[in-house]
């Protein structure tokens, strides 16, 4: 039996995942930090400290559609070896999930309407695993589709059951 070090995955998203997280982002926060900004001007008698705290909740709202997809892209990685698929995210707590080849039991590739404007795609490697799926974000479409076809095959061929 041969011993594995975990080390950090070697490969980032793509860099167009920036500008896509950061319009995902912008979609979400543009009509809460409008919404805070008419209940301000259409809902009060607009006192004056009332809109300094709307202006900068406003702001903040902004500022972190722009600074969450840069952070993330920092600190996700993934990577594929002959043993496992693994990936780790998270800006604090970092989440690290492993699936080992011979659990793979199914690989999928997705890309949404925005996504497919960025030319981007997200691998998904279901296993037997009650934790759920390892999901790969923001990949070139055609390197998706190549890492979906690679993992098919390198699954059928571990030897294994898959549960």
């Amino acid at each position: 039996m041969s011993a594995t070090t975990l080390r950090p995955p070697r490969h980032r998203a793509d860099p167009r995942a920036v500008a896509w997280w950061t319009v995902q982002w912008l979609i979400l926060m543009v009509p809460v930090a409008g919404a805070a900004v008419a209940a301000y001007w259409f809902l009060t008698e607009r006192p004056l400290w009332l809109g300094v705290a709307a202006a900068a909740f406003a702001a903040g709202c902004l500022l972190l559609a722009v600074v969450a997809p840069r952070a993330a892209y920092r600190v996700e990685r993934w990577e594929v070896t002959d043993q496992a698929v693994y990936t780790r995210k998270g800006w604090l707590t970092h989440t690290w999930r492993v699936a080992p080849m011979s659990r793979i039991q199914r690989v999928d590739t997705a890309r949404g309407p925005v996504q497919r404007l960025f030319g981007l795609a997200d691998v998904t490697v279901t296993t037997a695993s009650s934790a759920g799926a390892v999901k790969i974000e923001a990949l070139d479409h055609e390197v998706a589709a190549d890492l979906a076809e690679r993992l098919t095959a390198r699954t059928h061929a571990t030897q294994g059951d898959a549960t």
